[in-house]
């Protein structure tokens, strides 16, 4: 077995998540969908979900905002998961191929953990993952320094130079690597496996 861990993000890295996918089915334009998401549901808000706020509290403060939205707010957790489009091309299968060259592999995400139970279920491939830090669950999102503590920890304390740690998040990249984590960017699932052949991993 390695002694080299790879640490995934989730959103974007393996699942495809994309609000805008379920507000085009409420507005009639691409502008009105990303207008919503850019001024009324958006990722400034949706963050506190990720900090632990409970997703109903955090819906009400914008529907006392916004209350001709209110039906559109409320679609973020009640019809949360038609946001995600599958996996992100490729990934699952990187992660088959790195699970069955007996590598411990873990996740770090920044998600609602309310919604973590049925993401689970939702995507089997996460099953492949030993352990996931979710933020929701923890109260502190990337790139917040605690939360990669919290990860090396339940990872078992690793040196954090042989954990490979992948994020779509230049921030949350940037983070983990002044921490001492070999941290990848992530653009894809063909740069991802030349990054992981290149350092041995597959």
């Amino acid at each position: 077995m390695s002694d080299r861990i790879v640490l995934f993000d989730l959103g974007n890295v393996v699942v495809d998540w994309q609000p805008i996918r379920l507000y085009r089915k409420f507005f009639g334009t691409e502008e009105d969908a990303q207008r919503f998401v850019d001024q009324v549901c958006t990722l400034a808000w949706h963050v506190e979900h990720d900090k632990g706020v409970p997703m109903a509290e955090n819906a009400a403060a914008l529907k006392a905002l916004y209350p001709q939205f209110s039906p559109e707010i409320d679609a973020w957790r009640t019809r949360w998961f038609e946001m995600f489009d599958g996996y992100v091309g490729g990934t699952d299968a990187l992660i088959e191929r790195l699970h069955a060259a007996g590598h411990p592999l873990y996740g770090l995400s920044n998600m609602p953990a309310e919604v973590w139970p049925e993401t689970i279920e939702r995507f089997p491939a996460i099953k492949r993952l030993r352990d996931v830090v979710v933020s929701g669950e923890e109260g502190v999102v990337k790139p917040d320094p605690a939360i990669y503590e919290i990860a090396l920890a339940r990872m078992g304390q690793p040196d954090p130079a042989r954990v490979f740690f992948i994020d779509d998040s230049l921030r949350n990249v940037h983070a983990a690597a002044e921490l001492g984590f070999d941290a990848h960017h992530f653009q894809g699932a063909d740069d991802l496996e030349h990054a992981l052949v290149s350092r041995g991993l597959l």
